[in-house]
């Protein structure tokens, strides 16, 4: 009898384990933004994957346009930039976005980036930014401040060692914000303070660090005391991601 009991424990076992596996497998089906191998689709949720997929557009400027394309995103193709004294700066996967809902009022305008840096903007304005936005202050970002993207240096602007993701364009820092009643939210002046202010700049460099490979704001060092530093940084099949 004790055998015959230990044959159906297996059983048991094995069919319970099987039927855990069975339903893990559909919710996952249900969920590729949480899946390695899935393609990117911006009109899906903020997933575990998600930030990786973006920043692994980086080498393929049509799947990152076609991306674009597929959500509806407004934007102009930049020309390639060079530096034949510098061959680590430059970009060819630049892009300009449009205003309005289809793109992201920038300011100053005329802010071109890389690709995956844009990508990774308009997902943030979609899931991040705006949903914060509401929550606080029962409004939406009009205008989200910029200190520019592309910058031919190397990291902190020092005169050796590694080179800035800015130099690729694959960065943008981001200052402030104005919301569509004209209130402006300052980066600077409001991360330290309390309030609805205090609590949105961290809600969206929270946000922003599931989108980029790298994100520092005014926790990470005194350089970064008056913005958001987002960068698509590759680092390989590890995917580390740096919140700072």
């Amino acid at each position: 009898m004790s055998r015959v009991r230990s044959i159906l424990k297996g059983v048991v076992t094995l069919v319970v384990i099987g039927a855990l596996a069975l339903a893990g497998y559909g919710w996952l089906r249900e969920r590729p933004q949480d899946l390695p191998w899935t393609q990117l689709d911006l009109a899906d949720p903020i997933g575990m994957f998600t930030g990786s997929k973006l920043a692994g557009l980086t080498d393929d400027f049509d799947q990152c346009r076609a991306l674009l394309d597929r959500a509806g995103v407004g934007y102009d193709a930049a020309d390639a930039v060079s530096r034949p004294d510098q061959p680590q700066c430059g970009y060819s996967d630049g892009i300009e976005l449009s205003g309005g809902d289809e793109g992201l009022d920038l300011s100053p305008g005329g802010l071109e980036t890389a690709c995956p840096v844009a990508a990774a903007l308009m997902k943030w304005k979609w899931d991040v930014l705006q949903p914060a936005a509401r929550r606080h202050f029962d409004s939406r970002v009009a205008q989200v401040i910029h200190l520019g993207s592309y910058s031919c240096r190397r990291l902190y602007g020092r005169e050796s060692g590694g080179w800035s993701e800015h130099a690729t364009a694959d960065a943008v820092d981001i200052s402030g914000f104005r919301l569509e009643d004209g209130t402006r939210i300052s980066v600077l002046e409001d991360w330290d303070g309390e309030g609805a202010r205090a609590a949105f700049l961290r809600d969206v460099r929270d946000g922003a660090c599931k989108l980029y490979a790298t994100v520092l704001s005014p926790e990470y060092n005194a350089q970064h005391r008056d913005h958001f530093h987002f960068d698509q940084a590759e680092r390989g099949a590890s995917g580390r991601r740096m919140c700072g």
